[in-house]
């Protein structure tokens, strides 16, 4: 072989090798080339649905493909996370997740996917921290004169949640572990039937999110006593924390979280968590967070899966120092 045919062999060969090597990258740089399902593991019109709703104009103009949000409720959210878990990890599905999420690797010893394992965080989009309302009723009127009652009468206080395992459950054991307090919970099956026996009077003391409680403390038809946050929220601005009134580490919240099928290409998962961070720090999207009484986000994926991680430690410590049992 000439010197001349050997340099060209070896160049074609080399040519060749770089081309092979840049195809995954080409290919991942046409995503996406089919619409994108966004997995909500609720019914519609809940906080999670609310929250992949605002993404989805949004990333149809910033990705060019449509963009469908899938309702795939149950079992405490199981059954759209196992749904993300076992999507095929193409870029083209993804789920958005609440603190129901991180406790459920607690709460329930037999998962079918491995939270770890099986899926990757994309972005936190927001956090809402719980309120704490008491009825008009109730024996106390704000932080002090409830943990002071509760003392005084362990087990005559009661306290409502949206269903056994979530957030507000969650936040409301922590409170009787911080306080060194014993309530009684009395879980329901939603936020709705328990915000109506608070306003009825027939329980002292429910944790929900801001914007199921706003409208009835404006109205006056309870009192709300308490943010579960480090600082205070601006559509509740005399609302003191907890931290203010002396509980430090009360601090529970729930939150929307997009996660992805694990083996999703990692710029892929770049890509879209760039374009919901940019959605999400828009001014039009911090408006409408703010009016739910929620703070805007927007993290790197290594900073989501730290968020995650951290979130599975807190309430894995709280269900198990409380004991919690699903019913």
């Amino acid at each position: 072989m000439s010197p001349d045919l050997s340099r060209r062999t070896l160049v074609q060969a080399a040519t060749a090798a770089l081309a092979s090597a840049a195809l995954p990258s080409l290919a991942q740089s046409a995503w996406p080339s089919k619409p994108i399902r966004i997995i909500v593991p609720y019914t519609a019109g809940g906080f999670t649905d609310q929250m992949a709703r605002l993404l989805q104009v949004g990333l149809q103009k910033q990705l060019g493909q449509p963009v469908v949000i899938d309702n795939k409720p149950g079992a405490n959210s199981i059954i759209g996370v196992d749904a993300v878990a076992k999507s095929a990890p193409d870029g083209h599905t993804f789920g958005v997740v609440i603190p129901a999420f991180t406790a459920n690797t607690t709460l329930y010893p037999k998962l079918p996917y491995n939270p770890r394992k099986d899926l990757v965080g994309v972005s936190l989009m927001g956090i809402s921290p719980l309120v704490a309302a008491v009825s008009l009723n109730a024996p106390f009127k704000n932080t002090k004169e409830l943990v002071a009652y509760a003392k005084a009468n362990p087990g005559k206080v009661s306290f409502a949640s949206s269903g056994s395992g979530s957030a507000a459950h969650l936040t409301s054991e922590l409170f009787k572990t911080l306080t060194n307090t014993f309530m009684v919970h009395i879980p329901y099956r939603g936020a709705t039937p328990a915000l109506t026996d608070l306003l009825g009077g027939q329980v002292p003391l429910f944790l929900d999110p801001p914007p199921n409680l706003i409208q009835p403390a404006k109205a006056g038809r309870i009192r709300l006593i308490g943010v579960a946050s480090e600082k205070r929220l601006p559509i509740l601005p005399d609302v003191p924390t907890f931290v203010e009134q002396g509980i430090p580490g009360m601090l529970g919240s729930t939150w929307a979280s997009m996660i992805a099928p694990a083996g999703t290409p990692r710029d892929i998962v770049q890509r879209m968590s760039e374009a919901v961070n940019q959605i999400i720090r828009s001014e039009e999207t911090r408006a409408k967070l703010e009016a739910m009484g929620t703070f805007a986000e927007g993290t790197t994926p290594e900073a989501c899966d730290a968020f995650l991680a951290s979130e599975t430690t807190k309430w894995g410590n709280v269900i198990r120092d409380a004991g919690v049992k699903l019913d």
